[in-house]
């Protein structure tokens, strides 16, 4: 065919739903993350602490098993302050996994200039954020709130007597924590990825985000003899949401909706940062 007649010509083929070229950035990127031997062993290590919670929930209700030690049955309480606890452990494990994962996702393709090719597809700019942000919430949420849940539903099977049913703002208050928690390191590690090239830089980044604020909270009570400093800090805020949501006695500082604003701050400020490098062409003035 001449050189002449190799004009533009429109796509005949068939077009795939919106869901379907969604789904296509998820499905490479879990691939990608699984062929890192890293990823696989810190998941691996994330999911100890889910089967020695396994096992406690095992033991508090088979008591016999331990033998004469009957003092350890007050100990073994599957209650409020377990699954806060494992919260705590777990969200930790989240950032790390973020910090391992997430500056793999956006970095490449603004290095490379790729963002084009993406977006010369039949894919907005918003298409090609959720589908990187749920291939990381797609990975923390093995390690978050699917075993918690999985403890829950143990918990009410072995305890019987409706206790799934008394207990249910105990499963509304954890899986909204775990979703919430799983949202900001997803958000924070695709800022940190779109912003920074080299990704060891945008792994520190992002373990940086959350230990430093935490910290400047602190510090910031300490100053001024407050609480307030607390809304600085995201896991607090997510705590402190959780624990109205379970019903537990919250944590000295704001208050519930206090929390939920300045959580909703983070969270802008974090998408306006990633919107800023979601552009395909960037002009150098």
């Amino acid at each position: 065919m001449a050189v002449y007649r190799r004009g533009y010509q429109r796509y005949q083929g068939k077009i795939e739903g919106r869901l379907t070229r969604f789904l296509v950035l998820p499905r490479f990127s879990w691939k990608r993350m699984f062929q890192q031997r890293l990823v696989v062993l810190l998941l691996v290590a994330a999911m100890v602490w889910p089967l020695l919670c396994a096992a406690f929930v095992y033991l508090s209700h088979n008591i016999d098993l331990i033998g004469e030690a009957r003092e350890l049955q007050s100990f073994l309480e599957v209650n409020d302050n377990f699954f806060m606890v494992f919260m705590s452990f777990q969200k930790l494990f989240a950032v790390f996994l973020a910090a391992l994962t997430g500056p793999g996702l956006i970095a490449p393709d603004t290095a490379n200039n790729a963002l084009p090719l993406y977006f010369s597809r039949p894919l907005t700019r918003l298409d090609y954020a959720l589908g990187r942000l749920s291939a990381l919430m797609g990975l923390l949420s093995l390690i978050t709130w699917i075993p918690c849940l999985a403890l829950f539903f143990m918990q009410a099977a072995m305890a019987g007597n409706g206790w799934g049913l008394t207990h249910w703002r105990l499963c509304l208050g954890t899986f909204t924590g775990f979703m919430l928690w799983i949202f900001i390191v997803a958000l924070t590690a695709l800022a940190s990825s779109a912003w920074v090239k080299l990704r060891t830089i945008a792994g520190g980044l992002i373990l940086g985000f959350f230990f430093i604020l935490s910290g400047i909270s602190n510090m910031i009570n300490g100053v001024f003899r407050g609480t307030w400093g607390h809304l600085l800090n995201p896991s607090w805020n997510v705590e402190r949401i959780a624990h109205t949501l379970v019903g537990m006695e919250s944590p000295d500082g704001p208050g519930f909706t206090a929390a939920i604003l300045a959580f909703l701050a983070i969270l802008l400020l974090l998408a306006f940062i990633l919107e800023r490098k979601m552009h395909p062409v960037e002009v150098v003035s």
